[in-house]
């Protein structure tokens, strides 16, 4: 058993505790905690990784840690740190998106351990067999709501003018405050540990917890993850950075943490990755005196990569950023090229101008408009500066065929060190 509070601290990763002064004695032994996950989407964000691996360092240092898909509290929506109500999900997509989440979080965590073990837990389970009467009488009572007024996640949004906050979003503190009670009850569960933005949700339960049960539970709450700046980490042009490959690629995954700025790689290392004290202090001196050769955000993008995406999606990430900087092209699909190649012009050709005998190297030069004419084209080729699929081409008289496809259906063509266009070849 390790002094995981030592551990946490130093990561920069405890924000508040219900109890600093006794909470690393009380964890000297194994303890059963729990996080919430609402299933607000069909997968897992960047956003949930640092309570995610929370949980899982709980685990690697004795712990037992439940792990809540929030299928009723989901129906609702938590109104903490939103400055306007959800919109409401259909009960068919919540169900989806439960399915979803819980795979998810098997990745991260161990279930067969011993003691230690994992669990994954839906609240819809025990939820669903309240009534609304029996909810107000055995929960309700037991909540002042003064004590719910003075909250931070309830208290912001009524004191805006352009806001308010319906009955029913005032009400999801009493769903998740009930579940640590329930899995005080039926898991054990002792401790409840999330995001900044929970601190008024987890006090709640510990609030409840001593009224209904006359028990003691804690809480630990973790920094949200943001950038030096104050914005959110995991945030991209195309929206949310996805755990799910078939939301953010294994490739776009990569390529995001490759391109964290250096006031934020020494936070990521720490509060993302379960690399030693002194990996994550040797990276840090490194970044301070050779900046320019990135080792904090490669080994930032290898290892969460492969967490999220296993060894095969860290190799296809590497080997499409490699591409990208002149690796000869292959073994790719459509998609991975035209997503490596996102903001290269492209020019679509009928797939038969590649048929006997061909489609000149001129003409295609001509076409991706790489070169203004036949002339330009031929002297560039004699120069040395033209690749097919980032191999260099010497002949003039080449020919594309089908055996040039990169691709299904893509040819990658290069002038010069970066001037690339794709020609996509359609039926």
């Amino acid at each position: 058993m390790t002094d995981i509070i030592s551990d946490l601290r130093w990561r920069g990763l405890v924000h508040q505790t219900t109890d600093d002064q006794h909470l690393p004695q009380w964890l000297a032994s194994g303890r059963t905690l729990y996080g919430g996950f609402d299933p607000t989407s069909d997968s897992l964000h960047v956003g949930h990784l640092v309570p995610l691996m929370l949980l899982r360092r709980f685990q690697r240092a004795g712990h037992k840690p439940v792990a809540l898909v929030g299928g009723a509290t989901g129906m609702i929506g938590d109104p903490s740190g939103k400055s306007e109500e959800r919109n409401l999900l259909s009960v068919e997509q919540l169900r989806h998106n439960v399915a979803v989440i819980e795979r998810q979080l098997r990745q991260f965590l161990d279930f067969d351990c011993g003691q230690a073990s994992a669990v994954v837990v839906n609240n819809y389970d025990w939820m669903q067999s309240f009534s609304f009467l029996e909810f107000l009488r055995d929960v309700g009572k037991n909540c002042p709501v003064n004590v719910m007024l003075a909250k931070d996640s309830v208290r912001s949004r009524l004191e805006r003018a352009d806001g308010g906050l319906s009955y029913t979003e005032f009400s999801y503190m009493l769903l998740q405050a009930y579940d640590f009670v329930h899995l005080n009850q039926h898991h054990g569960c002792q401790m409840q540990v999330g995001g900044s933005d929970q601190w008024g949700n987890i006090t709640a339960g510990i609030d409840l917890a001593r009224r209904m049960r006359g028990v003691q539970l804690y809480g630990l709450t973790c920094p949200l993850l943001t950038k030096a700046d104050g914005s959110k980490m995991g945030k991209t042009e195309a929206g949310a950075l996805w755990l799910s490959a078939q939301k953010t690629s294994p490739y776009a995954f990569y390529q995001y943490w490759v391109n964290v700025a250096d006031e934020d790689a020494g936070n990521c290392l720490r509060m993302l990755t379960e690399l030693s004290h002194e990996e994550i202090q040797a990276l840090d001196q490194a970044r301070a005196d050779q900046p320019h050769l990135r080792e904090s955000q490669k080994r930032l993008a290898e290892w969460l990569t492969e967490l999220i995406h296993g060894r095969s999606g860290l190799t296809a990430a590497v080997r499409a950023t490699e591409v990208l900087f002149g690796a000869e092209i292959e073994d790719l699909s459509d998609q991975q090229l035209l997503e490596i190649f996102a903001d290269v012009p492209s020019r679509q050709l009928p797939r038969q101008s590649l048929a006997a005998p061909g489609l000149p190297i001129v003409d295609a030069l001509v076409a991706a408009e790489l070169a203004k004419s036949k002339g330009e084209a031929r002297r560039t080729i004699q120069q040395g500066g033209v690749y097919v699929n980032n191999r260099r081409c010497d002949a003039v008289e080449l020919t594309l065929t089908e055996e040039h496809l990169a691709s299904e259906s893509v040819i990658v063509l290069r002038s010069g060190r970066k001037r690339y266009a794709l020609l996509r070849l359609a039926d």
